[in-house]
């Protein structure tokens, strides 16, 4: 990295290295080495993991050099770090997606944290990917990229494979520490021989109770929000949706309400069923809000907090949260995601996943790889420090190779995997992909719209596939009908072409403004 620095060359470096091997130093380490040389740094993290733990360890190092960056902050507090940095009086960047367009004199080094992370990528206008908008700033400042993940994502591990970037691994934990034992629970066979539909395994109650007795600290991951999923009729199976979205609601047992996750719509728990008016309504489902009280119920003395975002309303709640846990405040930390990333907590070594199954059912053909990474990166917070760690997982597909490898720790064999999987389905990196939504307040409207573009793509010919117009996999959206085309191109050119067709088209017919969004590698198909 330092040869390439001083050479003034630009080159992207992928750093592979497991959970705990110490990636954060190589990047004080790799900014140490700009300041030193007359050039500034950028350092971008996911959303979730800036937290002033993080910044803290940079002011350690670098003092008054350091301008943090990120939405926590007001406008006024952001512009004058913005403008820091604008005068040179700071010349390393830290901050979220956003961060990437910072004034940073003298760009050398541009360093993303958890590449593979969705969080780069803005889903609202303009739609563009902070990793790919950092790899292109450090191309035309001649500066070094380097890209870190403990699970990096498809596509730029296959770009070190074919040259575009160099590969650097680091398959240790820091002195030489052992990574985590994981421990399979097949929760078919659980309720086989328990006769019980139990959130919590037998193995899982027993090892929670162990870490309590030991006074050591768990982590228990599951990635949905509220108590119940959704609330169902027996009489006529009909689920209580949202009146602006195609999706059943979820209910929050301690506001005792039911909530739509989507576009924040609630209401009260009706008595009966809306479609029917039966009173055979009951609660399906588990989230992150169940997972807390159940272990309130099987450790009534157990210190337990829960994080996501039900409960941590601004950065500084999260802050608190986590402060609390790293100083031994609670014995048990339950959540969604948000406590999948990035933490070292010296006295957690048990990492419990409630259930690994949940991303696995999305209609997504990213699916196997979110799941194979939120597991990896869960796991990766057990057993950081002199204590052993050990990680159960609960799952109904336990031979799920996205499940079997995290278990293993098997990047290689996941990797290999997937590849082929998306080398015979044609997805990316074997091709440029966009998605085209088509959105109305009337149905028919979507349609007739769908209808014109479909039209104007036409037969579409050799190496290039266009699926659709099809109905999104949430139909309809705060109030508006959503239909779909996903499209796959060999060549890129090729793609913009095409879409350029299609922008011209909606323009030429004065289609709504909001009518049509063009999403190019889109990170969801939702």
């Amino acid at each position: 990295i330092i040869a390439r620095m001083e050479a003034g060359e630009y080159q992207t470096f992928l750093l592979h290295g497991v959970t705990g091997s110490g990636k954060t130093e190589v990047y004080l380490a790799a900014i140490e080495a700009a300041l030193e040389r007359g050039r500034g740094a950028l350092l971008l993290v996911p959303e979730i993991a800036l937290t002033p733990a993080v910044a803290g360890q940079f002011h350690a190092r670098f003092g008054d050099r350091v301008a943090i960056l990120h939405s926590a902050f007001n406008d006024s507090e952001r512009a004058a770090q913005w403008r820091r940095l604008r005068r040179g009086e700071a010349s390393v960047a830290v901050g979220t997606r956003s961060a990437v367009f910072a004034p940073v004199a003298n760009l050398g080094l541009v360093i993303v944290d958890e590449e593979h992370d969705g969080s780069y990528k803005q889903e609202e206008s303009p739609r563009y990917n902070g990793r790919d908008v950092a790899i292109v700033r450090a191309r035309d400042a001649r500066a070094v990229v380097l890209l870190g993940s403990a699970t990096p994502s498809l596509e730029s591990r296959y770009n070190a494979e074919r040259g575009k970037s160099v590969l650097l691994e680091m398959p240790q934990r820091i002195q030489n520490r052992p990574l985590p034992a994981v421990e399979i629970v097949d929760m078919r066979q659980e309720f086989l021989e328990s006769r019980q539909n139990a959130l919590f395994s037998r193995r899982m109650v027993e090892a929670l109770g162990e870490r309590l007795q030991a006074r050591e600290q768990s982590i228990v991951l599951m990635n949905r929000r509220g108590y119940s999923s959704s609330m169902a009729c027996r009489s006529c199976g009909g689920r209580v949706e949202c009146i602006h979205c195609a999706v059943a609601l979820t209910w929050h047992r301690r506001d005792n309400r039911l909530l739509c996750h989507y576009c924040n719509y609630a209401q009260r728990v009706p008595q009966t069923c809306p479609q029917c008016g039966s009173e055979h309504v009951f609660f399906l489902g588990s989230g992150s809000e169940r997972v807390e009280d159940e272990l309130h119920r099987l450790f009534p003395k157990a210190r337990v907090a829960r994080l996501d975002r039900d409960t941590v309303a601004t950065k500084r709640h999260y802050e608190q949260i986590l402060v609390g846990f790293r100083e031994g405040s609670f014995d048990i930390l339950a959540g969604t995601q948000m406590i999948a990333k990035g933490h070292d907590i010296p006295n957690v070594t048990l990492v419990c996943v409630v259930n690994a199954d949940i991303g696995l059912s999305m209609p997504d053909f990213r699916a196997g790889e979110r799941t194979f990474q939120l597991l990896t990166q869960v796991a990766g917070r057990a057993g950081r420090h002199h204590l052993p760690g050990q990680v159960l997982i609960q799952t109904i597909n336990p031979d799920h190779y996205a499940i079997r490898c995290a278990a293993e720790q098997d990047y290689a064999r996941f990797y290999e995997k997937e590849l082929n999987f998306r080398r015979l389905m044609r997805y990316p990196p074997f091709c440029a992909l966009a998605n085209i939504m088509i959105r109305a307040a009337r149905q028919e409207e979507a349609l007739r719209l769908s209808g014109e573009l479909a039209a104007v793509a036409g037969e579409p010919g050799e190496g290039f596939k266009v699926m659709g117009p099809a109905e999104a996999p949430v139909p309809r959206l705060k109030n508006e009908y959503r239909y779909q085309m996903l499209v796959k191109a060999v060549s890129r050119p090729r793609l913009n072409d095409f879409l350029n067709r299609i922008r011209a088209h909606a323009l030429d017919n004065r289609w709504p403004a909001t009518a049509l969004i063009i999403d190019v590698d889109p990170l969801s198909l939702l």
